[in-house]
């Protein structure tokens, strides 16, 4: 009964339709020219830890709403109280209700701590479960909103096609465009069923480039046929689904878009002719981050605002300057070159949006703070999500059969963790869960980290330690994050993964975060994939080694010239 009522709130019977449009076309006409700008402008506040109304930090957000109109604010991590505060205070402030979003991309425990953290989008493939995203769906949309988060920046749509890709990777459901399609659907409907705007990115699709966005422009070099049956199926998916937003992708189509370096947020060849003419969609387009170098090293904030509005985009997302992407549609509006007609239509769009999940309601635009404790992370939501994992959790190879490692009181067993980064991890240093859980199945285990920083001694003195090991686990983390650039062990790391392999003894390799690690170092006796880096992959893995559970996961990328999509043993 309660999904019942969810999907008739969001599909609107006849007579709510017509409030609502009679609502969206009231305001569009109240609007002022100033007004109608500040809707297609989305900045960003990282909100953190508690801050007074009188702070600066608040200052600039009031500014931002009460001068420059925005139509939203985009909210970056910290603890959900101060967070669902804050965007109380935000809603007040505004005189048409704002987007606000947050990229949930691991559920809400992803980004704001004491939310339930979920598995990511490949674990989710990994278990071959369209109930499961559907399910992940809807726990995130109960928690974005208690906290004031009405769009979700998630699914990723993206075809994860290209093992070298640094940054899409395990945020992708997987590799095969018609498996990633019922995803990315699933995933929608338990998003807006559950009141919460679910978002399709990064259009046309970021999963074939071998670069991140948020560093430098990709360069997706396919015709127009290869698009059609890789990269645009899933988006489809998300039309179909009446996805309420797309999001666009800092990438060039050279054989797409002629001007030489222009990427997608910016070409009315991909946003118009693509996205809105040949897939048919009426919905709203965010660009990605205005900030990212996809755009900002070749295109001045200016600039880059006006081209994406003319390409199609109804909201700038996190222009490096709100004044100064204002002024520009302004200017632009007062030179001709950008009509008031075009400005109306993107706005339609938005508040369209907004009267969809009746944020005009004071129910919906405001939180009760005081409901957090006992919505978010509860322990059904906990569960859930570490049974993801454990559904998850793939055993590609086990040529020594190894497996299990049966608990013992006497087996050494030396656990080595592998980070490919010392520093930057946003959920805290991993291994740490491993280094707790493994000794209470085997008292005499010890544990011991190498990262990117291990001088040759430190790693000498690793190979000493394994050697006086009945038994080697080896935990390889590897991270997938905005701005690092790659997905690589250092060649040190490499050699002494080989090094441990080659030991005449147990060995069992888990691979936490990128799944592809295996096509550097195919001799590697063992391997089992998590898809993530959090605690829950590291409990699945504890659990799954010693036969506690099974490994039920499947493949759903394949590792070129290894093993195809699907494989998985038990």
């Amino acid at each position: 009964m309660k999904r019942l009522l969810a999907i008739l709130l969001i599909t609107t019977p006849l007579f709510a339709a017509d409030a609502r449009t009679r609502w969206v076309e009231k305001t569009l006409r109240s609007m002022t020219l100033d007004e109608k700008i500040g809707q297609m402008i989305m900045p960003g506040y990282e909100i953190g830890s508690f801050r007074n109304v009188d702070s600066d930090e608040f200052a600039k957000v009031r500014r931002n709403i009460v001068e420059f109109h925005v139509g939203g604010v985009h909210v970056y991590g910290g603890d959900p109280t101060p967070v669902a505060l804050a965007i109380n205070e935000m809603q007040k402030l505004a005189k048409v209700p704002l987007l606000i979003s947050d990229n949930f991309e691991g559920g809400v425990g992803y980004v704001l701590f004491g939310g339930t953290r979920l598995p990511l989008a490949m674990a989710i493939g990994a278990t071959g479960d369209v109930n499961l995203a559907y399910a992940a769906a809807k726990l995130t949309a109960e928690e974005g909103r208690a906290i004031g988060v009405n769009v979700n920046f998630y699914p990723v749509a993206d075809v994860q096609n290209n093992p070298a890709n640094p940054i899409i990777n395990i945020r992708a459901f997987g590799e095969d465009p018609a498996m990633v399609s019922r995803f990315v659907s699933a995933y929608i409907r338990g998003a807006q069923e559950n009141g919460q705007i679910a978002t399709a990115k990064h259009f046309p699709g970021h999963g074939d480039v071998a670069s991140d966005s948020h560093l430098e422009m990709p360069v997706l070099n396919v015709t127009a046929q290869r698009l059609e049956s890789i990269e645009l199926p899933p988006f489809r998916a998300a039309v179909d689904q009446h996805v309420a937003a797309f999001m666009s992708a800092h990438i060039w189509l050279p054989q797409l878009e002629p001007e030489k370096g222009l990427p997608s947020t910016l070409s009315k060849n991909v946003i118009t002719g693509i996205l809105r003419d040949e897939l048919g969609y009426d919905g709203v387009v965010f660009t990605d981050a205005m900030t990212m170098r996809g755009v900002s090293a070749s295109f001045k904030n200016d600039d880059a605002t006006v081209r994406a509005v003319e390409a199609g985009a109804d909201v700038i997302l996190i222009p490096p300057s709100v004044e100064d992407s204002f002024r520009a549609i302004k200017s632009a509006l007062e030179s001709g070159r950008l009509t008031e007609s075009r400005i109306d239509a993107s706005v339609r769009r938005i508040l369209r949006t907004k009267a969809r999940f009746d944020l005009a309601n004071p129910k919906n635009r405001f939180v009760d703070v005081n409901r957090l404790m006992a919505t978010l992370g509860t322990r059904e939501h906990r569960d859930f999500a570490q049974r993801i994992e454990d559904q998850a959790i793939t055993l590609v190879r086990d040529d020594a059969h190894a497996l299990p490692l049966r608990a013992s009181a006497d087996l050494r067993v030396v656990q080595i963790n592998l980070l490919d980064t010392r520093t930057g991890w946003r959920e805290g240093p991993p291994g740490r869960l491993v280094a707790a859980e493994l000794p209470k199945r085997f008292p005499r285990a010890v544990t011991v980290q190498v990262d990117d920083q291990s001088t040759p001694t430190e790693l000498d003195l690793i190979r000493k330690l394994a050697q006086t090991g009945d038994a080697l686990v080896v935990n390889g983390f590897i991270r997938v994050a905005a701005y690092k650039g790659s997905i690589d062990l250092t060649p040190a790391e490499g050699t002494l993964l080989r090094d441990l392999a080659a030991m005449k003894k147990p060995f069992v390799f888990t691979i936490f975060g990128s799944p592809y690690v295996l096509t550097h170092i195919p001799e590697l006796p063992s391997y089992i994939v998590t898809y993530d880096t959090s605690p829950l992959a590291e409990m699945a893995m504890v659990r799954a080694i010693t036969g506690e559970i099974e490994f039920k996961g499947k493949l759903p990328i394949s590792l070129p010239g290894l093993y195809p999509i699907g494989h998985g043993l038990k």
